[in-house]
């Protein structure tokens, strides 16, 4: 975990408490990197509830609610997917801000119109839901590190 990442975890954290907000993540692509990187700061439960990490469809479903229907239409990774883990993380957890990460990271898993390095994020603060849909360069722990990156970077600028 470089510096710089913490850096950026730890500014989130610092906009979270001036607006005295509790954040949790729901993650899959990344496997539990974003919680990792926000715990990486000192103090940061004071701004950080918890983390799902769900890797599998079944795991979605069930830990975060996400729709059978919605994963078979869309696919896990897609923003409908990546709206529907964010608003499920916060409607099982007591927080008010939720971030999501779905995506393909390689080096197998490409499906037409998805690449390798299709990532959706999702960023929900109360009632208001964002997504976004990119494709990173790189290996599997390049597109996970700008994953991570990214995740917190939208959510900084959300935030403010």
């Amino acid at each position: 975990m470089t510096n710089d990442i913490i850096d950026l975890a730890a500014r989130v954290g610092r906009a979270l408490q001036a607006k005295q907000l509790t954040l949790c993540t729901a993650e899959s692509c990344t496997g539990g990197g974003v919680a990792q990187a926000i715990t990486e700061v000192a103090g940061s439960s004071a701004w950080f509830d918890r983390g799902f990490v769900t890797y599998s469809n079944a795991a979605k479903e069930q830990m975060l609610g996400v729709a059978p229907a919605l994963l078979e239409q869309h696919g896990a990774v897609s923003e409908e997917v990546a709206a529907a883990m964010a608003s499920g993380a916060l409607a099982n957890s007591g927080v008010q801000v939720a971030l999501s990460t779905t995506g393909i990271a390689g080096p197998g898993g490409a499906v037409p119109g998805k690449p390798v390095g299709t990532v959706c994020f999702g960023w929900a603060i109360g009632n208001n839901v964002h997504t976004e849909r990119l494709v990173f360069g790189g290996d599997r722990g390049a597109v996970r590190a700008q994953t991570v990156v990214h995740s917190l970077q939208r959510l900084l600028e959300l935030l403010e």
